[in-house]
C-alpha cells in the first residue's frame, strides 16, 4: 500500500502539510516549539536523517550544540522532519533553505468493554464468525496513541501468549515508575514523547514514563485489545467478562498526552507527529487515537500510505452540528453510540413517589444505608442561582438551560456539581435532555433525569413545606427493552467543517456508559474515546481475516454493512435537541456490524495516490492553505456520496470491487433525498472470475431550484446474501456563500 519516494511529487508534499498546523500568536524573540517539514525521507539510514537535520539547523543556529539542545524530536521513518524550539526569526531563517518545505509552530491536541461487545455480537463465550476466523485478532500489533498505559492491569495478561511477532522493531523505553519488566508479550512495546514540556513539570503530576497517571489511555487500549478478565465490575455495576474487540492482539503504547495539576490532560501535534513516525517504523498495524486535532495531521496520510489504518475519535461537541474534528478521507473517524445498558436509580420522594433516573451511583463497603434527606430547588445551580440558599446536608435540583451552550452538557453538568458540592449539599439531582453522559463522581450521588421526570419533583418541592427525598444505589440493567443503539448526545456531529464535499463522521459505535480497565480495577467512562477503540478492535479482527486489504478496503467494509436500523427494526435516533431519526451526518454509514463487515461482498478501495488529485495546497515557507481543487473530492472512490453544491445535474462513478463469492450479481436499489434525483447506471453488475471489478455511473439532479439544506439517501447494492449500502447527501444551492441565518 506504501508509495515509494520516486513516486511523490511536489502535490504529494503539499497535500502532506495542508493539514499541518493551526497557527498561534508568537510573542516576541521567545522561543517555542516549531515542526520543521523536510517531505519524503531522502537518506537510507535514520541516524543519516538525523545528521542531516542537524546540519540543517545548525546553519542557523551557529554550532551543533545550539542544535543538539534545541531538537525536540526527529522525523526519521516515516517522513522528514523534525520538531525543534525556535525563535520567530530563527523559525524564518530556517524557511528559507530550499530543502525546507514548511516551518510552522506545533499545536496543542485534547484527549476526545463487559457489554459493549456482547451488544456488537462479538460473544466470547459463544463466539460467532469474525472473533473465530480473525482469530481474537492474534499477533494483530494495535498502536494505541493516549496518556499511557497501567501495565498491572489484569487486562494486560500475557499469560497463554507467544512470542512477540518477530517484525515487531518498536523498544521498551525505561523511565519513571517503568522498566523492561513492565512490557511482555501483550504489551510488547512502549515509548513516551514530552513534546518539548518541561520534564520536571510533567513529573509532578504524572510519570515521566509509559505508565498512565490518567487513567485515559489504559481505558482505551482494554477496550481494544484488553486480555479476558472474569468478574469486572465497577463497583459492582456493569458485572461480567472485561476484554478487549481483539482479545489476543499485540499492544503499543505510544503516550503523548500528560496529566496536568488540575486532572486534565496536555500535549501537542509535535510528539503525536513523533509517535506516528516511531510507529510506522516499529511495524503497528493500526493505530489506535482518541485525540481530537483542530486540524489533521499530514503524519495519518504517511501512515495510510504504508498501510496501516488509522482510527480517530470524532470528538465530544455535539449534538451541535460542523462540530467534528479529524475529517481527513484517509482515516477512520468514529461517533459515539449507547447501548442496551442503563443504570436505574430509584429517588423516592416525601410523598412515597418513586422515580427512576440514571447515575453511576454506589455506596462503599463503610457507607451508612440510603436516609431521606431535605430537598431543595437549585434552579440551574450556578453560583449565582445557589447565591443565599441553603445547600448543606440537602439534595439539590439543578436543571440545565433550555438551550444548549457551547461547552455542551457535560460542562454544565459539572460546574452544577462543583457549586452543590462546594455548598456542602449531599446528593444532585440533574435535569436535562439526555442520559447519556454519565460520569462518576466523588463525595455524593448525581442523579440525571429527564425534563419531564425534572418537573414532577419540582411541583412536589413547591407543594411541600418540608420536602425530602431518598436516593438509592444504581443498578445495572440489559436487554431489548432497552431502546439500542442511539446515537450520544456528546458526539460531534457533521457536515464536515473542513471538507463539505466528504461525510463524516465515516461510523458509529459504542461509547456511552463503557466499562474499561482503570489502573488495577474498572470504571465507566463515555465519549468518542471510547468508541474509536471499538473500531480499532474490530480491524484488528478483520485485518488478521484480510492481511493484505488496504486501509480503504477496511473503511469500506464496515461502512457499507453498518446498520441504520435498531434491534426492532426502526430507524437508530440521535439524541439532542430534538431526539431526531440520525443520519449521515450524525454516524456516517450508519453503526458498525462486525460480523456483516467481515464478509462485505463488494468493497470500494482508494490507492493512496488519489488522495493526491483531490487536494489543491498553496506552500509557502511559513504557511500552508488547502483549496477547491479543479476536481471536486466528491470524486474520490469513498464509500459515500457528498454534494454540498447541487445546481444542476452532477455525474460521479464509483468502482466496487467483488471480495466475495466469484460468481455474483448485484442489483442497484436507490433511495433519493428530498428534492433530489439519483440514476445509477448499469442498475445491474454481474461478477465472475473474469470480471471482479466494475465501475458504474451515478447521476444526481436537483429536482427544485432553491437554496436549500442536506438531504439524506442512499445506494444499496444486493442480491439474496449481501446488502451493500453507501450514503448520499445533497444540497441544492442557487447561490455561492449564502449565509444561511433568516
Amino acid at each position: 500500500m506504501g508509495l515509494n519516494s520516486s513516486s511523490r511529487g511536489p502535490l504529494a508534499s503539499a497535500l502532506l502539510l495542508c493539514f499541518c498546523m493551526l497557527f498561534l500568536g508568537v510573542h516576541g524573540g521567545s522561543r517555542r516549539l516549531y515542526i520543521v517539514y523536510l517531505g519524503d525521507v531522502k537518506h537510507g539510514h535514520p541516524d543519516d536523517v538525523i545528521a542531516s537535520h542537524h546540519d540543517l539547523l545548525s546553519n542557523v543556529l551557529g554550532s551543533m550544540e545550539d542544535s543538539m539542545a534545541s531538537m525536540i524530536h526527529n522525523y526519521k521513518h516515516g517522513f522528514s522532519g523534525f520538531a525543534a524550539m525556535l525563535t520567530e526569526d530563527q523559525a524564518k531563517q530556517l524557511a528559507d533553505f530550499p530543502d525546507v518545505i514548511s516551518v510552522q509552530p506545533s499545536r496543542r491536541l485534547k484527549v476526545a468493554t463487559t457489554r459493549s461487545w456482547d451488544f456488537l455480537d462479538l460473544n466470547y463465550q459463544m463466539p460467532n464468525d469474525l472473533l473465530n476466523k480473525g482469530r481474537y485478532g492474534e499477533d494483530v500489533i494495535i498502536g494505541v496513541v493516549d496518556t499511557g498505559i497501567w501495565p498491572e492491569s489484569r487486562s494486560f495478561s500475557d499469560e497463554g501468549y507467544g512470542p512477540v511477532p518477530s517484525r515487531w522493531r518498536g523498544k521498551c523505553q525505561v523511565g519513571q515508575g517503568w522498566d523492561r519488566n513492565n512490557c511482555s508479550r501483550k504489551i510488547i512495546g512502549a515509548r513516551f514523547y514530552t513534546g518539548g514540556k518541561d520534564e520536571e513539570e510533567l513529573k509532578k503530576s504524572d510519570y515521566l514514563s509509559p505508565r498512565d497517571a490518567h487513567s485515559h489511555g489504559t481505558h482505551t487500549a482494554s477496550t481494544a485489545a484488553g486480555s479476558v478478565v472474569e468478574g469486572a465490575s465497577f463497583h459492582g455495576l456493569a458485572a461480567g467478562v472485561a476484554r478487549g474487540g481483539a482479545p489476543h492482539a499485540r499492544i503499543a503504547v505510544y503516550k503523548i498526552a500528560w496529566r496536568t495539576a488540575s486532572g486534565g490532560t496536555t500535549g501537542n501535534d509535535a510528539a503525536l507527529l513523533a509517535a506516528m513516525d516511531d510507529a510506522i517504523h516499529d511495524g503497528v498495524d493500526i493505530l489506535s487515537l482518541s485525540l481530537q486535532l483542530v486540524e489533521n495531521s499530514f503524519g495519518a496520510l504517511h501512515m495510510v500510505q504504508k498501510g496501516i489504518t488509522v482510527v480517530y475519535a470524532a470528538g465530544n461537541d455535539g449534538p451541535s452540528p460542523q462540530t467534528l474534528g479529524n475529517t481527513s478521507p484517509w482515516v477512520i473517524t468514529v461517533a459515539a453510540s449507547k447501548i442496551d445498558r442503563s443504570f436505574p436509580t430509584v429517588i423516592t420522594l416525601g410523598n412515597k413517589q418513586q422515580i427512576v433516573g440514571q447515575s453511576l451511583y454506589y455506596q462503599g463497603k463503610n457507607s451508612s444505608r440510603s436516609i431521606f434527606r431535605s430537598l431543595v430547588d437549585g434552579g440551574q445551580c450556578t453560583a449565582d442561582d445557589l447565591n443565599g440558599t441553603v445547600v448543606k446536608g440537602k439534595i439539590v435540583l439543578c436543571a440545565t438551560p433550555n438551550s444548549p451552550t457551547e461547552e455542551g452538557p457535560r460542562a454544565v453538568l459539572r460546574e452544577a456539581f462543583q457549586n452543590v458540592r462546594e455548598g456542602g449539599g449531599s446528593g444532585l439531582i440533574f435535569v436535562q435532555y439526555t442520559t447519556d453522559i454519565l460520569e462518576e463522581f466523588v463525595s455524593m450521588p448525581c442523579v440525571l433525569v429527564d425534563i419531564d421526570t425534572g418537573k414532577k419533583i419540582r411541583k412536589y418541592i413547591n407543594a411541600g413545606s418540608s420536602p425530602v427525598a431518598k436516593i438509592e444505589p444504581a443498578r445495572s440493567i440489559t436487554g431489548k427493552d432497552i431502546l439500542a443503539p442511539k446515537v450520544a448526545s456528546f458526539s460531534s456531529r457533521g457536515p464536515s467543517p473542513d471538507y463539505a464535499d466528504i461525510i463524516k463522521p465515516d461510523i458509529a459505535a459504542p461509547g456511552a456508559g463503557i466499562s474499561a480497565a482503570v489502573g488495577d480495577s474498572y470504571q465507566i467512562m463515555s465519549g468518542t474515546s471510547m468508541a474509536a477503540p471499538h473500531v480499532t478492535g474490530i480491524i484488528a479482527l478483520m485485518k488478521a481475516l484480510h492481511p493484505n486489504w488496504s486501509p480503504a478496503a477496511l473503511k469500506s467494509a464496515i461502512i457499507t454493512t453498518a446498520s441504520v436500523t435498531d434491534e426492532h427494526g426502526m430507524p437508530i435516533l440521535a439524541e439532542g435537541l430534538p431526539r431526531k431519526i440520525a443520519d449521515p451526518f450524525d454516524y456516517g454509514g450508519g453503526h458498525i456490524n462486525p460480523n456483516r463487515g467481515a464478509d462485505p461482498g463488494l468493497i470500494y478501495d482508494i490507492d493512496p495516490n488519489d488522495y493526491n488529485h483531490f487536494f489543491g495546497c498553496t506552500v509557502t515557507k511559513t504557511s500552508t492553505s488547502c483549496n477547491e481543487t479543479s476536481v471536486p473530492r466528491y470524486f474520490l472512490n469513498l464509500p459515500s456520496i457528498s454534494i454540498p453544491n447541487l445546481r444542476y445535474p452532477v455525474s460521479v462513478s464509483r468502482t466496487v470491487t467483488n471480495v466475495g463469492e466469484v460468481n455474483a450479481v448485484y442489483h442497484a436499489a436507490i433511495e433519493s433525498p428530498a428534492r433530489v434525483k439519483i440514476e445509477v447506471e448499469p442498475s445491474v453488475l454481474v461478477f465472475n472470475g473474469a470480471n471482479k471489478v466494475h465501475t458504474f455511473q451515478v447521476k444526481i439532479s436537483p429536482m427544485w431550484r432553491l437554496q436549500g439544506d442536506y438531504t439524506f439517501g442512499s445506494i444499496t447494492w444486493y442480491n439474496s446474501e449481501k446488502i451493500v449500502r453507501i450514503p448520499v447527501a445533497a444540497r441544492i444551492t442557487i447561490h455561492d456563500s449564502f449565509a444561511d441565518v433568516a
